[in-house]
């Protein structure tokens, strides 16, 4: 098995990072540094031309999107428990990990870059700020699920809605937004990056899981 996987420190790449890593397979980290425009540059758009982490290289093939990603290293690893392997608890776990991807993402993709959608800075502001106090709402729903958590949101094993999990709250910072202030997430989330595989990464990546700074 050949794998590599590009990712960006503190990016949702983080969620199959730490996968791989909980998984014991041998993987090849390549780290992106988004800061300096490396998912610009020409070797990098020959892989993705979206520019776009995380991408997975297994063997010949090139898997890019997150979620693509996490079913296609579920296939391969089925060991890794990655997502539960059947039954209604496959069924909610894919809800739930397609609705971090396509709604609470975005959201946040609003707060933190709202030039991506609007060139007029007064628009800008006016979007932060909304995107800022809906995020906080879809936190508050990760909260309950994380208080259902037992131990892990997809039962006895850490899984990719844990890695998830904690990289949404942690963005939740950057929206103003203290992740202690949530603290069944807060609590699952230190928990996982504790477990000595998903360390390496949080190591790896660098990451500060609390990155709130109250308003001076």
């Amino acid at each position: 098995m050949s794998l590599k996987l590009y990712f960006a420190p503190g990016a949702c790449s983080f969620v199959p990072h730490s996968m791989l890593e909980l998984s014991g397979v041998e993987f090849e980290p390549h780290g992106v540094k988004l800061h300096k425009n490396e998912q610009r540059s020409p070797e990098y758009l020959a892989i993705n031309p979206r520019g776009q982490v995380p991408v997975l290289v297994d063997g010949d093939q090139v898997v890019t999107q997150i979620v693509a990603i996490l079913l296609h290293l579920d296939a391969r690893l089925p060991q890794a428990g990655i997502l539960p392997a059947s039954g209604e608890a496959r069924t909610r776990a894919l809800q739930t990990l397609t609705w971090m991807n396509n709604t609470v993402h975005p959201t946040f993709t609003h707060v933190f870059m709202p030039e991506k959608f609007t060139d007029d800075e007064a628009a800008r502001q006016a979007i932060r700020a909304y995107a800022a106090k809906t995020y906080r709402g879809l936190l508050g729903e990760i909260e309950l699920l994380a208080e259902k958590a037992s131990p892990w949101m997809t039962g006895e094993q850490p899984g990719a809605l844990d890695a998830y999990a904690l990289t949404l709250l942690r963005w939740g910072g950057f929206a103003g937004i203290d992740p202690t202030t949530l603290p069944a997430t807060w609590a699952l989330a230190q928990r996982f990056a504790a477990l000595p595989p998903v360390a390496r990464a949080v190591e790896r990546e660098r990451l500060t899981l609390n990155v709130y700074k109250p308003a001076a």
